[in-house]
């Protein structure tokens, strides 16, 4: 059974602000980046704040919050989120109302993500060696001066592999997006789908950019893991334990 293609579908006219739903889908693939790489941007600052007070020493408080933070954005689910930042959030906070509704997508997948980095950023300074930590204060640095210059360079050194899931993940979950009408890509296929009745061919087309997307932040990624990576450093697989 042969499939009856209709590709030309793409230079149709939508009928609206886009002379084709070529544009159309090539706007919402412009808003899907967007969102995903703000989010991520968000997610790495919160998520590499949070994951370093949860291994500072003598800071129980700090450390409490950070467990706390983690435990709460790690299980939400992503879409309840999304509808309590775009819902609950601004009903509560009157300031939050004249927040875009992309950045309320933004923060909220943000938050969610720096949960999981957060616990990847502990799971990195805690497979260091003790002996850095030590050989830092050794040296006379303040906490801040060891973390930054000792423990944080090759905790994130580790951790990249990991990161670049996560990095991944974030342009596949800017699909829940769609639940509060911001137009990436999910929203285009299910209107487009709607309009032309040709669902192979927009969905294909949809997948195929998630995947360019995704795929591209993997290889950047690499390059970055490459041009990092310490010959002959290896760390032991269990946080909080073992050496060169």
């Amino acid at each position: 059974m042969s499939m009856n293609w209709q590709w030309g579908v793409f230079l149709q006219d939508p009928g609206g602000k886009f002379p084709t739903y070529w544009q159309w889908l090539l706007s919402a693939w412009g808003w899907t980046v967007s969102v995903a790489l703000l989010s991520l941007v968000v997610a790495l600052t919160l998520g590499s704040v949070i994951g370093i007070i949860r291994t500072l020493p003598d800071s129980p408080w700090l450390t409490r919050f950070g467990n706390a933070w983690v435990e709460l954005f790690r299980n939400i689910p992503l879409l309840v989120q999304i509808f309590l930042w775009y819902h609950v959030i601004p009903a509560l906070f009157l300031s939050m109302r004249s927040v875009p509704d992309f950045m309320l997508v933004v923060f909220a997948l943000g938050f969610f993500t720096s949960a999981r980095i957060a616990e990847q950023v502990r799971a990195g300074v805690q497979a260091l060696p003790k002996g850095q930590r030590y050989a830092g204060m050794a040296m006379g640095f303040t906490t801040a001066q060891y973390y930054r210059y000792v423990i944080l360079p090759m905790a994130y050194r580790i951790i990249i592999p990991p990161l670049t899931s996560e990095s991944m993940n974030i342009f596949k979950n800017s699909s829940v997006a769609f639940a509060v009408s911001i137009s990436e890509l999910t929203m285009f296929a299910m209107q487009a789908q709607e309009e032309t009745s040709r669902g192979i061919e927009i969905y294909m087309a949809v997948t195929g950019l998630y995947i360019v997307s995704a795929f591209a932040i993997n290889r950047i990624m690499a390059v970055i893991e490459k041009k990092t990576r310490v010959p002959g450093f290896i760390v032991s697989a269990s946080p909080g334990g073992g050496g060169h």
